[in-house]
């Protein structure tokens, strides 16, 4: 399976968009997340979140305002009906279990919903942010992440080496390769990207997983 890198980003957003209902309340992490909203379906209306201090981000305008940023500090836009409000607001917000969905990247995923998306002992890092705000406070909590390091090791393990985000907050995880769901007996493979077999999903995955009944013998 041969994709450059922006494909690969775009079929995990695709696939991301797929999970999404009318009316969510959803907060985009930065990188793959962002790209979400380009796939929603057609009519679909959500209210998008961010937590630096605003609702309804929208799609870039053709002049950009320098102070108008995501919480990545990227550009972006805004609908009609957007509203702005200080950080305290934005994190009662999530705290409050205001927000339907987080999509985030993480660095590993376990069997047990665990989340490490904040740092590597030894790398310098610009701090958590409000990961384990998101992860604690929204309902459904996405991982939208390549399935392997560049070094080619799996990011779904069988349990977090790395500091946590958050323990047992998992609910789905989106890959290029798969879609798994966290349930009490584990990972469940849900799905497969287009072109991708079962057999490189078991080979470039740790973590020991069920397969759903999507894939049962008929």
């Amino acid at each position: 399976m041969n994709q450059s890198k922006t494909n690969l980003k775009e079929t995990i957003a695709k696939r991301v968009a797929k999970e999404m209902n009318d009316g969510d309340v959803i907060n985009l992490g930065i990188g793959i997340p962002t790209l979400v909203p380009n796939y929603l379906r057609e009519g679909i209306k959500v209210i998008l979140q961010s937590e630096n201090g605003f609702t309804g981000l929208g799609p870039l305008q053709k002049e950009i305002d320098p102070e108008l940023v995501n919480a990545g500090g990227q550009p972006t836009g805004i609908i009609p009906g957007a509203a702005f409000f200080d950080s305290n607001f934005s994190f009662q917000l999530i705290r409050g279990g205001h927000i339907d969905v987080t999509v985030l990247g993480a660095l590993e995923v376990d069997t047990y919903g665990n989340l490490a998306s904040w740092m590597i002992p030894g790398k310098m890092i610009a701090g958590m942010g409000g990961a384990m705000d998101l992860v604690t406070g929204a309902k459904k909590v996405i991982i939208a992440m390549e399935h392997c390091t560049k070094s080619g090791a799996s990011k779904i393990v069988d349990l977090c080496q790395l500091p946590l985000t958050g323990k047992g907050v998992v609910d789905l995880i989106v890959t290029e390769l798969a879609v798994f769901r966290v349930s009490e007996e584990g990972l469940i493979l849900e799905d497969l990207q287009e072109g991708v077999e079962l057999g490189m999903v078991i080979e470039k995955t740790e973590a020991t997983f069920k397969v759903g009944s999507k894939f049962a013998p008929q």
